[in-house]
């Protein structure tokens, strides 16, 4: 009797050497299977499309309350007439050349704090880096307040202390200048294999309290009423805006945020690991170094023009990311939006919560951020 090739064995075959099983491939079950995953990824899916369409009716909701709440109430009714030409009174006054820009810097501010927010947290691979953070907004506040004090770019209004950015473009660059010499030095710590978040955090805050004291001493040497400018605009604060400066914020953010989401996928393999990423073919260090860049550029332009607006960049990323996953090609746009309606409502509560006084948009944001951040600390890693 023919004994049997060591390569074969109960229901299976050999050709050559190789034993294939065939036991276990029903092709029923692999259907079934390859159904159940289909199922999978179209409800995740949907319930990422249901959390953006939600945080984009939030927007619009809060846009609209905001567009008709303050001193001067505007109903409805008198809104739509303002859109449509057939209200030219004050309400059209109040609605197009006080309200709307406020409302529009404010969710420009918060989209391009909070995809910056985003791409450096991925980039990073560090849950609690944002443009605050690692100090990148402080150093675009040096640059910017350097332009204001020392090349006259900033003026004040007659009947206040708020700040007037005459020349938004010089303001800007020397903020992105700043905010540059931050990212470098976060860079180049980021470069040594054995840097650590928590190093990476401690590095942003040598940095930002040596750009602070770099602020204080432009302050000293400022007049009182470039002192109280000053104070003023380092609070963060939209309600100086006006249409250039959401002109140049806005192409800003709709570039930048269009790199970024352009380049979502290798932002997406960087969270495995450089070696995973590398191993795709994704340039690690020239799309860390880039998306740094890119994140600091459009955090100067915001600086510039309306102070230091904290915890948005670290807020936002995380709560999107703990709904809809930490996918790029959806976190992005959607932490884009968020951010916008993040900062819109807070600004919405700055002006109404102690109405007729109007608080400073950044500290509404410091009251929300902060005990986020004590939280992420406490929590540490198992939070990423």
């Amino acid at each position: 009797m023919q004994g049997k090739s060591p390569a074969q064995g109960d229901g299976g075959t050999s050709t050559e050497g190789w034993s294939v099983d065939v036991s276990d491939g029903n092709p029923d079950d692999d259907d079934l299977a390859r159904s159940k995953l289909l199922d999978q990824h179209q409800k995740r899916h949907r319930e990422k499309l249901t959390v953006i369409t939600g945080v984009i009716a939030i927007l619009v909701s809060v846009w609209v309350y905001a567009t008709i709440t303050g001193p001067i109430e505007i109903s409805i009714s008198e809104f739509l007439s303002v859109l449509s030409g057939q209200e030219r009174g004050v309400e059209y006054q109040v609605v197009w050349n006080i309200r709307l820009p406020r409302i529009v810097a404010a969710v420009g501010a918060g989209a391009g704090l909070a995809v910056a927010g985003t791409v450096l947290q991925s980039v990073l691979r560090n849950p609690l880096a944002s443009p605050y953070t690692l100090g990148i907004s402080q150093g675009a506040a040096f640059g910017a307040a350097f332009s204001i004090v020392v090349l006259g770019t900033g003026t004040t209004s007659g009947s206040g202390p708020i700040l007037s950015v005459v020349d938004p473009y010089l303001t800007s660059v020397l903020a992105f200048v700043g905010a540059l010499t931050s990212t470098g030095a976060i860079y180049l710590v980021a470069k040594y294999k054995r840097a650590t978040p928590e190093t990476l955090i401690l590095t942003g805050i040598a940095l930002a309290s040596l750009f602070t004291a770099g602020t204080t001493s432009l302050e000293y040497f400022a007049t009182n009423t470039e002192l109280a400018a000053l104070v003023y605009w380092k609070f963060g604060d939209v309600s100086g805006a006006t249409w250039q400066f959401n002109l140049l914020l806005w192409i800003t953010v709709i570039l930048v945020t269009g790199y970024f989401t352009q380049r979502a996928w290798a932002y997406t393999v960087l969270n495995a690991g450089d070696e995973t990423a590398r191993s795709l073919g994704v340039p690690v260090q020239r799309t860390r170094l880039a998306g740094m860049v890119f994140a600091s550029f459009v955090t100067a332009v915001v600086v510039a023009m309306f102070g230091i607006i904290g915890f948005v960049g670290l807020v936002v990323p995380h709560i999107i990311r703990r709904v809809i996953g930490g996918e790029e090609r959806t976190l992005i746009p959607a932490s884009t939006v968020a951010g916008g309606a993040l900062l819109l409502s807070a600004d919405t509560i700055a002006r109404t919560v102690i109405s007729p006084i109007v608080l400073p948009v950044g500290i509404v944001t410091s009251f929300v951020g902060v005990p986020l951040f004590l939280y992420l600390i406490l929590r540490g890693r198992e939070y990423w």
